[in-house]
């Protein structure tokens, strides 16, 4: 008999890994982008909705999804082998909204609960006696929602086999989204595929995608020929196992319902024989141990050799993302580096005092006062810094629109206070000029001390400190004016002083800048661990394994 190894160790390497999968974040667009990130959802669904549960509960009953396009007769074929109404069938209802599943009364606690489909709401529809069929016009069937919920149908029929569940999925090519998401999910759930598929469109695409996805899963899947017309069963029977054949599923089980007066749907059973070779494929697979191992077991281990692939996969998309996130910051700091080193660079050529700043300090002290020379001062660093703040962001933009990355909406979106550069840039070099009274103040207080003598006005000194600080070689007068008024040696000691302030207030300033660039960019949550990460939980897995 083929069992399942499910070895503490092995769950716990498994957890691991479907964590490592949840934390991992493709927000870049970058070309590869959408499929990791659907690989992603596929991969943690089939975790959370399958594996994970499948191995903690080996003996929980055998779940076998049917999905299938449009009209292809999904819900009608549930019904019929069930032997009563569970799901609504009909042309006045073309996609299944609300997926529904049907198990033996015995086995009803396996799917009230969260253990499998744990994201899924369980509703339960009253009913008079077991056997008395749902009006297919029930509003019960499709339940009051809030805004993204989504249910499951829970359903019991003693005239299912104990351990057998049988569940109708939503149409795989359904044109609302949501459905459609929902039915692949729900078919990556199963530990039995059946593919449901008519005589008109056996070819279409989507349901040889799940095909071929089964395939790469090698999952246990059967296919249901459906609404095939007597007189065309046999070419099209033909037609379609020799596609099955040339896709390398020529082994699979096939079954083949034909055309009747009930398939139209409407709330109609199918006639007891039309379905019994699948019912009895299936009641062979739930109630014979072998047989049912075999199943499930197959369906397992095809997911976990799946991972081999899928996990290496994410893991380079992973990297791409932090690769791009690398190229991105290293555009904001070069950006700021070199405005940075610009502002230095002009602050030592007196570049500040320009301008209404100069036309100020020529006219000091006789037509300009010392608190009006230090109001021209800050408007005019302000300014510069403001302007190396600019000219830092266009670099970045330019740099942005050039990656792929950079067109991120969390980049792109301009928070409404990021506008208010100058107010910030103004408060900053307001608060640097306090500081710099305050270390005049501080200074004149010592002279005077020291002196015995009148000192001089703070603000005077404070006008003189900046001016020199801010003015280069044409501000040289402000510092032998400074000397006069309070010592060499003190004005030496203020202008280093006031030097260091400016130096840490120009790296707060800019610093704060760069920060307001790259701080979207951190919260994207790429990082350089989660490829390391994935790779690592897949080890840990295959060592277990």
């Amino acid at each position: 008999m083929v069992t399942l190894d499910v070895r503490p160790q092995l769950l716990d390497a498994l957890t691991a890994l479907r964590d490592r999968v949840a934390a991992a974040r493709f927000p870049l667009p970058l070309a590869g982008a959408p499929r990791a990130r659907a690989n992603r959802n596929e991969l943690l669904a089939q975790l959370d909705d399958y594996l994970v549960p499948r191995l903690r509960a080996p003996e929980a009953p055998l779940l076998a999804v049917i999905g299938g396009s449009t009209g292809a007769g999904k819900s009608t074929l549930v019904n019929s082998l069930v032997g009563r109404v569970v799901s609504e069938a009909g042309v006045l209802r073309p996609t299944t909204r609300t997926p529904v599943l049907v198990c033996h009364p015995d086995d009803h606690h396996w799917f009230s609960g969260m253990r499998v489909l744990p994201d899924l709401t369980r509703v339960w529809v009253p009913r008079q006696a077991d056997d008395e069929a749902v009006d297919a016009d029930d509003d019960a069937l499709d339940p009051v929602l809030e805004d993204g919920e989504q249910v499951l149908r829970v359903e019991t029929a003693g005239t299912l086999p104990q351990g057998l569940a049988l569940l109708d999925a939503p149409d795989v090519d359904s044109l609302v989204d949501e459905n459609r998401l929902l039915a692949a999910r729900l078919v990556s759930a199963a530990d039995v595929w059946i593919m449901v598929t008519t005589a008109s469109r056996y070819a279409d695409a989507v349901p040889w995608h799940l095909l071929r996805t089964a395939k790469e899963y090698d999952a246990s899947l059967v296919t249901v020929l459906d609404r095939v017309p007597h007189q065309v069963v046999a070419e099209v029977s033909r037609q379609y196992g020799a596609l099955l054949t040339k896709a390398g599923l020529g082994d699979v089980p096939r079954f083949t319902v034909p055309e009747l007066p009930e398939s139209t749907g409407n709330g109609g059973l199918l006639p007891a024989t039309a379905v019994a070779p699948l019912r009895a494929w299936l009641t062979h697979r739930a109630q014979d141990p072998d047989a049912r191992a075999i199943a499930v077991s197959r369906t397992a281990r095809g997911v976990l050799d799946s991972l081999r692939a899928r996990m290496p996969e994410l893991a380079a998309a992973v990297a791409a993302q932090h690769s791009a996130a690398v190229r991105l910051t290293t555009a904001v700091e070069d950006a700021y580096e070199n405005e940075h080193a610009r502002v230095r660079n002009r602050l030592q050529k007196g570049g500040v005092l320009a301008g209404d700043a100069l036309k100020r300090w020529r006219s000091y002290p006789l037509d300009c006062s010392a608190g009006e020379l230090l109001d021209a001062l800050v408007e005019s660093l302000s300014a510069l810094l403001l302007c190396a703040v600019s000219a830092a962001d266009q670099r970045v933009d330019e740099a942005w629109r050039r990656e792929p990355g950079g067109a991120a909406r969390e980049l792109t979106g301009r928070d409404p206070e990021l506008e208010s550069a100058e107010h910030r840039i103004g408060m900053a070099v307001r608060r640097w000029r306090r500081v710099l009274e305050e270390y005049a103040e501080e200074e004149v207080r010592a002279v005077g001390d020291l002196q015995g003598v009148a000192p001089p006005e703070p603000e005077v000194v404070a006008a003189l400190v900046a001016t020199a600080l801010l003015g280069g070689r044409r501000a040289r007068a402000a510092g032998e004016h400074l000397a006069e008024r309070i010592g060499a040696q003190a004005a030496l000691k203020l202008r280093d002083r006031g030097g260091r302030l400016l130096s840490e207030y120009l790296d707060t300033v800019l610093g704060a800048e760069r920060e307001r660039r790259l701080t979207p960019l951190d919260g994207l949550g790429v990082t350089p661990e989660s490829q390391a990460e994935l790779i690592a939980a897949l080890s840990l897995l295959q060592k277990e394994r």
